[in-house]
């Protein structure tokens, strides 16, 4: 849709977003029109240099032609069924995504919360037909994050962070561990407990690795213990981290995974995978989706699977994360450059990152912001040493003006 065929501007788009939208974003000031591989282009056609890759979903490249022309050849078929009969683009995305990883099954949702929310939910049935009592008990890191619906909210370590406060009580069966820190998630394990979940690395929290000991050490005591692993890649997962999953570069395998985001190239399609046995805890009426498993959404996620699996984007992203994290450590004023692959977080030594979000905007390139001080990289996977370098020099321009 293009503004001059409805006879609108850009300030007439903001206006009607003003007057009828619940707005709880801090909006970029200017109409997104378009967008192409590393840009995002405004109504007069002014490029922006994506380094927030719509929040890592656009992993493959903003509109990637592969994509674009599964979704336009699936909506001229079907677009929607239910999940009653029988889609291809679900069964191939399927084994695509269960062979690809080493999981046996697959259940499709629609966002990453609603699959961190299948993943709760498959953990504590799991645990009552296994143990034939309520094992509701999930251990989750402080300053996680899992969602924003009310099992995703609750897991999610940030009890005074915004998502939580005004919409208590949480659900219970949560306590909060420090990350990486393997004895205080062991101090927490009670006989009720039935799961550990947490994240390779820590997005929100701002941009924090997982280290090879605690992961190990985590599944070592979900061995131990009889407990779930359970993972959350909405936001590590499909080449994100140099890695297909964030899991593989750990040398561990979670028992439960979770996946969104870059999983569908721009459109809504979310799964958790699972070994066969995990996965009997899902009977008919215990659990369900009208959304997931769109026979769009599973076409488009095909496409874009195939494409960051063939082109070898995680061999990219760690490149690429390697190359950019050298530079950025010479930035002034940086504390710290943490991530791997391309994910990555730039740590200032002050209060400054709303400073250099804005001054990176009026420079003509996206970032986000965590907290106010961190700044987090998460372009499309199909970067190269020049836009890297591009960048660079903007963050650095910006950074020697505070």
């Amino acid at each position: 849709m293009k503004l001059s065929e409805y006879g609108k501007t850009a300030e007439d788009v903001k206006a009607l977003v003003k007057k009828y939208m619940i707005d709880t974003y801090e909006r970029y000031n200017f109409v997104c029109e378009r967008a192409k591989d590393m840009y995002l282009y405004n109504e007069k056609g002014e490029a922006y240099l994506d380094f927030y890759g719509g929040i890592a979903v656009n992993s493959a490249g903003n509109c990637n032609e592969k994509v674009v022309a599964a979704v336009r050849d699936q909506v001229g078929d079907v677009i929607h069924t239910f999940n009653y009969p029988y889609t291809l683009p679900q069964a191939l995305l399927a084994e695509k995504i269960c062979t690809t990883l080493g999981f046996d099954k697959i259940f499709y949702q629609s966002t990453g919360t609603e699959a961190n929310e299948a993943m709760i939910k498959m953990a504590r049935k799991y645990g009552v037909e296994k143990y034939g009592k309520n094992k509701y008990h999930i251990i989750t890191a402080k300053k996680g994050f899992h969602g924003r619906t009310y099992g995703s909210m609750s897991a999610t370590g940030q009890p005074d962070n915004a998502c939580q406060i005004g919409f208590k009580p949480m659900l219970p069966g949560f306590t909060y561990a420090d990350y990486n820190d393997l004895e205080s998630f062991r101090s927490q394990v009670t006989e009720d407990t039935i799961a550990i979940m947490v994240e390779p690395i820590q997005g929100e929290g701002g941009v924090i690795p997982a280290t090879p000991e605690f992961l190990k050490g985590l599944r070592s005591l979900c061995d131990e213990k009889g407990l779930l692993l359970l993972f959350d890649e909405v936001q590590t997962g499909w080449c994100r981290t140099g890695d297909v999953m964030a899991f593989m570069g750990y040398g561990i395998k979670p028992d439960i995974l979770s996946m969104a985001k870059a999983m569908g190239g721009g459109m809504p399609i979310s799964a958790i995978v699972t070994s066969s046995e995990i996965a009997t805890a899902f009977t008919a009426g215990s659990h369900g989706t009208t959304y997931g498993g769109n026979a769009v959404c599973c076409a488009a996620s095909l496409a874009q699977v195939t494409e960051l699996i063939g082109r070898d984007l995680a061999g990219n992203a760690k490149k690429m994360g390697n190359y950019l994290a050298e530079k950025l450590r010479t930035l002034p004023h940086v504390k710290e450059v943490r991530g791997k692959g391309l994910l990555i977080g730039i740590e200032y030594d002050g209060p400054v990152g709303l400073e250099i979000k804005h001054g990176c905007f009026d420079r003509k390139m996206l970032v986000t912001l965590i907290g106010d001080r961190v700044i987090r990289l998460i372009p499309p996977l199909i970067l190269t040493e020049k836009d890297c370098d591009a960048a660079f020099e903007i963050l650095k321009e910006v950074s020697e003006t505070i």
